[in-house]
C-alpha cells in the first residue's frame, strides 16, 4: 500500500507519522501568520489576482476549472492570464509557455491550459515573478494564480479552493501522515469552496466533469476521423492525483474498463515504459500532452469539461463587478 492509498484508508501506520504532521502545521501555520503580521513580505500586482488552489496532495479537478474559469471570464469581457509553478520542469525563470513546449519544458499542467484557455499562461517557482512577466508580456486584467493557494508571498483578492467530492480529505491528517497541505479551518477564510464530482459539507458550490469527446492522439492518423465505440473495453492510463475518478468518468460515458495501468501523479512517461501496452489505450488530456511526441495507433484520450453550478456562477460574477472593472485593452 503507497502513503496516498494508507491517506485514504484505514491504516493504523498513519498513526506514527502524527509527531511529524503537527511539526508541519506548526511551520505552515507560523509561516501564514507571519504573512498575516507582515514579518514575510508579501506584494501584489496591478491587476486584480485570483486564486484557484487547494488544502490537500493529490487531483481535485484544479485544471478542468481553470479552462471553465478561462472561458467563463472571456465571455464576461475579460482577459485573464494564468500563472503557474511549472510542477516538475527545471525552472528558475518565468517561461512564457507556447503551445510548442514540452510537458519536461514547462510541466503537463501549464502546457494544457496554454493549448486549450486561449489565455497566457506563465510558469516560476515564484508566482510573484511570473505575474510581473505576464503582465510585462501580454495585456491582461486579471490574473488566474493555478495552484497558488500557498504561495502567500503573492497577495490574492479572490481565493476559490476546490474538493475532491469523492475521497474528501481523507484521514484528516496534515502531511506525511495524512493529504492535508493546511487544516480543514484554512477554508473558513476561502472566498469560494467547491466540491468537484461530488458533495461536501464544507463546500458552498458543485463542480461536475461532463465527457465532450474521445479523440486519437495522433490527428493525421486515419483514426483521427474515427470514434472509439462507447461499448469499447478500454484499457485506461493516468498518472493524476485521483485516477480513480477517470475511471468512474471513462464507465459513465459507456466504456468498460479492461486493464488499469495507472502512475504517480506527474508522472513523466518514457516511449519505452508504454510500448507494450494494448490497445485501445484511453489516457486523460493531462497525461496526452506528455505522449503526444510517441503516439501510436490506438492511444486515445478523453477530452472532458467542467460545468459550475449556477449559484457559484452568481458569487464570481458579484465579486468581479464589484473589484474588477472591465478595462479597454488595446
Amino acid at each position: 500500500m503507497s502513503l496516498e492509498q494508507a491517506w485514504y484508508r484505514s491504516s493504523r501506520w498513519c498513526w506514527l507519522l502524527l509527531p511529524l504532521s503537527w511539526l508541519f502545521a506548526v511551520v505552515a501555520a507560523a509561516r501564514r501568520y507571519a504573512y498575516q503580521q507582515g514579518w514575510l513580505r508579501s506584494e501584489s500586482l496591478p491587476v486584480p489576482v485570483l486564486v484557484v488552489g487547494n488544502i490537500s496532495v493529490g487531483g481535485t479537478g484544479k485544471t478542468p476549472f481553470t479552462l471553465w474559469l478561462c472561458r467563463w471570464l472571456q465571455q464576461q469581457g475579460y482577459r485573464p492570464g494564468i500563472i503557474s509553478r511549472g510542477y516538475g520542469a527545471r525552472i528558475t525563470d518565468p517561461v512564457v509557455v507556447s503551445p510548442d513546449h514540452t510537458a519536461a519544458e514547462v510541466g503537463d499542467e501549464p502546457l494544457l491550459l496554454a493549448r486549450q484557455s486561449g489565455c497566457p499562461v506563465v510558469v516560476c517557482p515564484d508566482r510573484l515573478a511570473a505575474g510581473r512577466a505576464l503582465l510585462a508580456a501580454q495585456r491582461c486584467d486579471l490574473i488566474i494564480s493555478d495552484d497558488g493557494l500557498q504561495h502567500y508571498r503573492l497577495q490574492r483578492s479572490f481565493e476559490v479552493v476546490l474538493i475532491d467530492g469523492q475521497r474528501g480529505f481523507g484521514n484528516g491528517f496534515l502531511l506525511p501522515a495524512g493529504p492535508l497541505r493546511e487544516p480543514v479551518s484554512r477554508l473558513n477564510s476561502a472566498d469560494l469552496v467547491i466540491a468537484n464530482s461530488g458533495s461536501h459539507p464544507l463546500a458552498q458550490g458543485k463542480m461536475s466533469l461532463k465527457v465532450q469527446a474521445v479523440r486519437p492522439l495522433l490527428a493525421d492518423d486515419a483514426q483521427a476521423e474515427t470514434v472509439l465505440p462507447t461499448s469499447s473495453a478500454v484499457h485506461l492510463l493516468a498518472a493524476i492525483g485521483n485516477p480513480e475518478r477517470f475511471a468512474i468518468t471513462v464507465q459513465q460515458a459507456g466504456y468498460s474498463i479492461a486493464e488499469r495501468f495507472f502512475f504517480p501523479d506527474h508522472h513523466d512517461f518514457t516511449e519505452q515504459e508504454l510500448l507494450s501496452l494494448p490497445t485501445p489505450l484511453l489516457m486523460t488530456a493531462k497525461d496526452a500532452v506528455k505522449c503526444q511526441a510517441f503516439a501510436k495507433a490506438g492511444w486515445f484520450y478523453l477530452e472532458v469539461e467542467a460545468e459550475l453550478d449556477r449559484e457559484s456562477q452568481q458569487q464570481l460574477a458579484a465579486w468581479l463587478a464589484a473589484h474588477c472593472p472591465k478595462t479597454e485593452l488595446p
